[in-house]
């Protein structure tokens, strides 16, 4: 572990140890969870988009296909509004 030192303002840090109280944790550790879960989101977001793009774009040939109906899209349960 490394300690850092951080400025923050009152309202800031006045919110983060709420939020820190209400998980029951130290306002460093709820600090540095929050930088982790931030850092891990960045990088999974970097390597989706790294991934979209080194798909090949698909050819725009042939006759267009018309779009699906309304019912083809809603058919599966999961989609339908109960």
């Amino acid at each position: 572990m490394k300690t850092v030192t951080v400025t923050l303002d009152e309202e800031t840090v006045a919110r983060v140890r709420v939020e820190a109280a209400k998980r029951n944790v130290s306002l460093s550790r709820y600090i540095g969870e929050v930088l982790r879960k931030e850092l891990r989101h960045s990088d999974e977001y970097e390597a989706a988009y790294r991934a979209w793009r080194s798909e090949e774009p698909f050819p725009l040939e042939g006759a267009p296909k018309p779009y699906p109906k309304r019912d083809e899209l809603y058919e599966t349960l999961v989609l339908r509004r109960r």
